[in-house]
């Protein structure tokens, strides 16, 4: 019996262990059409000769799944043969987009995993599908419908085909703000970028409902709260309803203001021996009294951990903490400077930058790898990555390293268009008054190295304009400004006509955030001739007889070709919010050149203009700025100086005034301005939104006063009304109208003189595509 139950348990045994192993002598692939047996074989871990198990085989189905080139695997073993079945993914031919307009082939081809010479799969031409969908969504077309097709063309090739129907643009008929009371919906619609739908959304797209964009702009809102002394500011929500009858949007920010803070005390403490906190007070740029400003503390932050950086305290972490005094409304903050987490940057990854190189976006980097990791830092770089304006979006997250001290910074991007083209036309009542055309093409990420070049030419009846500039914006891998401008330029005025070509070479140089510096030398030749009204003879240096054009414009006519070579040094502080529609800081500049390294003009230069901007009431958003300028120049060697070295009164040096209308005046009875060696002028002006007119038309009005002096000359005194040289200062008031318009900034300005001299040209009217910075 025992025996028998022996011989039992050995055949149990032998059974379970043939049940759990077995040896096959060969390897044999079925289905296989494109992908060798060979390569299928050595992906297998079952090898003939060998023992294997049903786990085995389980691994070996697993390892041909994970090659991404098979729909179905069958393993099977057929007497002494280990027979592989596979079912190859089709291979994608081409990849097709049909019904598209308002997107190319090649903007959507970008966004879909499915590629010509790539696997098909069902599961991602379902992802494929909803991608476009989403390209749809975001330029406000929202209800294009996409259906997929495929055509099987043998030999396991199919082409993929996407069938579109665009569909009608969703609008943004409102924006609603509710809750607010500090600002008006009006002024909290120009901090976020979403816009209503108005005339110029076909040029701007910038009324596109997006989710993304949505959340974005609440953050805005956040920083311009927090910025302006709300620091229990909150969105409470934000939602946009689409009203399928119409297929417009409407977006309700709901908001939570709280009460407005200032600061309270202000102090620096440290836990590093060695770093005395209150010998830090002169980093801080948080002052008691000041209304709470969040960005004032970020920039205290980075300003603290770099200095305690650069004294050899490399992971030094600081902290605000701050305070609230719901009594009187106060915030004190005290910040904490901590030795903070030994960490060091293992190595920085770059993701999503299809066109931008990796350097451009090292660069922004204040460390690199190996570097002590540090926080502040990091935002920093995301900072500076967003101001190049190459990425729609910049996250910057740290994962755990290869060690525990080791960390790896990721930096997922994503571009946008870098590339601009325009053409305008208008009318100039500058110096060469008439309509104009305008035309420019501008590369701010040229060939994906981060240069800006920019080729414009503008034209009209009295002038033409060429100009070619290049900037290398990190030279010799320092953060120096290089570049180059060539131009050429030619204006016919009412007697003569001119004609400048030269260039530029520059080096700009940051010394803080807000100033940096500028060296130049510069190149060029100016040619002076008489117009076709004043000279109906061969002789283009002896006008008509009965031609009235000063004696000292005559000599200037008379030298001919004149070269000016210059070195020019200037210095620039800007501390504005926004440079397209700035409501507080300032903006200065001053400049310096020195002309006679060479050629024929010899003199000093000076100019210097400052304008300080400040919002006089939030609710109103109404601004207002006061400007000041003033400028010298001096002939040396001798020779003096030309006619046409001379200032001439301009829109920016006084309103109400034609361009060259103040100044010294002839004394031969020609009655032209002959400019002066110095000037100085001054403007106030208040700001404010225009009423009924949706903000989102970029439309704001201004009233304004100006005063301004030319006075000096170093043309022959015999040829100078020697009354029309001295100190007469001119004074005007008058209405703007200004719009942010697609072209650039539009101005229109009518001024009326309220003191001026009987010598002076009016020119009430002022129409121009610039700033007044």
């Amino acid at each position: 019996m025992l025996s028998l139950l022996f011989a039992l348990l050995v055949t149990a045994l032998v059974a379970v262990g043939n049940a759990h192993a077995a040896m096959v002598s060969r390897i044999e692939v079925t289905g296989n059409q494109r992908v060798d047996a060979d390569a299928i074989r050595n992906y297998l871990p079952i090898k003939p000769g060998k023992e294997f198990s049903g786990n085995d085989i389980d691994d070996a189905v697993k390892a041909l799944f994970g090659m991404g080139l098979f729909s179905d695997v069958e393993i099977n073993q057929v007497g002494s043969a280990l027979v592989v079945n596979v079912s190859e993914y089709k291979v994608v031919n081409q990849v097709l987009f049909q019904g598209n307009k308002k997107l190319k082939d090649a903007q959507l081809a970008m966004g879909v995993q499915l590629k010509p010479r790539g696997v098909f799969s069902q599961a991602a031409l379902d992802a494929d599908v909803e991608a476009v969908k989403t390209a749809y969504r975001k330029i406000g077309r929202d209800d294009a419908t996409v259906t997929s097709q495929i055509m099987d063309l043998g030999e396991n090739r199919v082409n993929v085909v996407f069938n579109i129907n665009e569909g009608d643009r969703t609008q943004i008929t409102a924006i609603n703000f509710v809750g607010n009371s500090a600002y008006s919906g009006r002024r909290l619609s120009d901090v976020i970028t979403t816009r209503r739908t108005s005339y110029l959304s076909f040029l701007l797209r910038d009324d596109v409902y997006d989710e993304d964009k949505l959340r974005a702009d609440q953050e805005l809102l956040r920083r311009f709260y927090y910025s302006h002394g709300y620091a229990d500011f909150q969105v409470v929500s934000a939602v946009g309803e689409l009203d399928e009858t119409t297929n417009k949007y409407t977006i309700t920010i709901t908001v939570q203001e709280g009460e407005r803070y200032r600061f309270g005390d202000v102090s620096v403490d440290s836990t590093i021996p060695g770093v005395d906190g209150q010998a830090l007070g002169s980093v801080v740029e948080t002052r008691k009294g000041d209304i709470y400003n969040a960005k004032n503390v970020e920039d205290t932050i980075i300003a603290l951990t770099e200095h305690v950086a650069g004294v050899g305290y490399p992971f030094a972490q600081v902290t605000p903490r701050g305070a609230r005094n719901f009594d009187d409304h106060t915030i004190s903050v005290v910040y904490t400077i901590d030795q903070g987490t030994k960490a060091y940057i293992e190595r920085i990854e770059i993701r999503g930058n299809e066109r931008t190189r990796d350097y451009i976006v090292r660069r922004e980097f204040d460390v690199s790898e190996g570097d002590a990791f540090n926080q502040v830092l990091i935002q920093r770089a995301k900072k500076r990555l967003e101001a190049l304006d190459y990425f729609e979006k910049v996250d910057i997250s740290a994962v755990p390293g290869s060690e525990p001290d080791q960390v790896v910074v990721v930096v997922d991007l994503v571009e946008k268009a870098s590339g601009e083209f325009s053409i305008g036309a208008g009318y100039s009542t500058g110096a060469t008054p008439g309509p104009t055309v305008e035309g420019s093409v501008t590369e701010r990420n040229f060939l994906g190295r981060g240069q800006f070049i920019k080729l414009s030419a503008s034209g009209g009846t009295t002038s033409q304009n060429y100009n070619l500039s290049f900037t290398e914006p990190y030279f010799l891998g320092r953060r120096l400004a290089a570049g180059f401008d060539i131009y050429r330029s030619t204006s016919d005025f009412t007697n003569y006509t001119a004609t400048s070509t030269g260039a530029t070479v520059r080096l700009g140089v940051p010394i803080t955030n807000g100033l940096s510096t500028q060296l130049a030398y510069n190149i060029e030749q100016e040619e002076y001739g008489y117009s076709d009204t004043c000279d109906t003879t061969d002789d283009p240096a002896s006008p008509d007889v009965d031609c009235d054009v000063s004696q000292a414009i005559r000599q200037g006519v008379a030298e001919g070709a004149w070269i000016k070579s210059s070195v020019s040094a200037g210095l620039v502080y800007n501390s504005v919010d926004d440079m397209k529609n700035p409501h507080e800081g300032l903006y200065a500049s001053a400049t310096a050149e020195v002309a006679g390294l060479g050629g024929d003009a010899k003199f000093f230069k000076f100019t210097t203009r400052a304008t300080v901007y400040q919002t006089l009431s939030d609710q109103m958003d109404l601004v207002g700025l006061v400007s000041a300028g003033a400028g010298h120049i001096e002939g040396y060697g001798g020779d003096g100086l030309r006619v046409f070295d001379h200032f001439q009164g301009n829109d920016k040096m006084i309103r109400g005034f034609a361009y060259g209308g103040i100044g010294p005046v002839d004394s031969d009875g020609a009655g032209d301005h002959l400019g002066g060696t110095t000037y100085f002028n001054a403007s106030a002006e208040a700001q404010f939104p225009l009423p009924v007119i949706p903000e989102s038309f970029g439309l704001r009005g201004a009233v304004f006063a100006d005063a301004a002096t030319l006075y000096g000359s170093e043309v022959d005194p015999a040829l100078v009304d020697a009354s029309t040289t001295g100190m007469q200062w001119r004074a005007s008031v008058g209405l703007s109208l200004m719009w942010a318009s697609p072209f650039g900034p539009i101005r229109i300005d009518y001024a009326m003189p309220v003191k001026k001299e009987a010598s002076d040209d009016v020119q009430e009217f002022n129409f121009g595509l610039a700033t007044r910075f």
